[in-house]
């Protein structure tokens, strides 16, 4: 029976841990820093000290993933989880594979081109994914030290951002912005509607990497993020197929657009053919 092997830089990586389970065998989780979790079979902590990034402790991670033939190493979709995936991978000869829908005895169905397509792989020795982490698996899980051996490097600066990560992988609810608004700041406008009804805020590629009015890390779409939420409710995004193939499995898509023929009624359960500058205050104040 195939055991997985979880790699965490922080705690929200609750989908790795239940994509672990369906694997079959043990579930190890190997903790970098002060980070703590819960729900696993066993997990490992590299503590680092003062000033030291997580990024420097990845021969200890290599280290402590001892994986086997057939076994999985699951890693969120993050900078420092991708990094520390590397050397595992680097270490275990192992092939990184993203976007798995299922995981099998060296076997495995991926996710290809943001949810077009889906390519079924198979792989003798152990094996790297790298997936969504999910909600957050924080608890108070006893913990098994491991020594840190790694890279000789310290952060000398820090420049916070003013704003805040977002988890749309995890989101129930997401309010998602295209190029039908005219102006960064008439985004309030869905932000007031997200706020209503307990939604993350997303966008097309154009708001993210065109304008730039949001992070890339709210980007649904082919090369952004894959969701699934419960409601999806799209305003002033036309559908096409970059931005659909990373909402194609939400289960509620609610369509706002000016123009009838925009392909995202086509992928739409509710469709408002309207302008959102006036359907947007009209939702939120209904909702409140």
């Amino acid at each position: 029976m195939a055991n997985a092997w979880v790699i965490a830089a922080e705690s929200h990586v609750a989908k790795l841990i239940e994509l672990g389970k369906s694997v079959g065998g043990t579930v190890t989780v190997v903790t970098v820093g002060d980070v703590k979790v819960a729900g696993a079979d066993k997990v490992l902590n590299i503590a680092l000290a003062e000033g030291i990034p997580a990024e420097a402790a990845a021969p200890a991670v290599a280290q402590a993933i001892t994986a086997q033939a057939g076994d999985v190493v699951l890693a969120a979709s993050r900078p420092v989880e991708k990094v520390l995936a590397g050397a595992v991978a680097a270490k275990l000869n192992a092939p990184v594979l993203t976007s798995p829908i299922e995981i099998g005895e060296g076997t495995a169905k991926v996710s290809r081109y943001g949810g077009i397509s889906a390519e079924t792989v198979s792989y003798s020795g152990p094996a790297v994914f790298i997936a969504e982490g999910g909600a957050d698996a924080a608890g108070e899980e006893a913990s098994e030290a491991v020594e840190f051996t790694g890279f000789d490097a310290k952060v000398t600066a820090v420049a916070e951002s003013s704003t805040a990560q977002a988890n749309l992988g995890d989101a129930r609810k997401i309010v998602s912005v295209g190029r039908g608004f005219k102006a960064e700041e008439d985004l309030q406008l869905a932000r007031d509607l997200a706020s209503a009804i307990g939604a993350e805020l997303g966008c097309s590629r154009p708001v993210a990497e065109g304008s730039g009015w949001l992070g890339r890390d709210r980007y649904v779409g082919v090369s952004g993020q894959t969701v699934s939420p419960d409601l999806y409710l799209a305003v002033g995004i036309s559908g096409q197929i970059q931005h659909t193939a990373g909402m194609d499995s939400s289960k509620v898509v609610v369509a706002i657009n000016s123009d009838k023929d925009a392909p995202i009624f086509a992928k739409a359960d509710y469709g408002i053919v309207g302008d959102l500058y006036e359907v947007l205050p009209a939702l939120t104040e209904a909702v409140r």
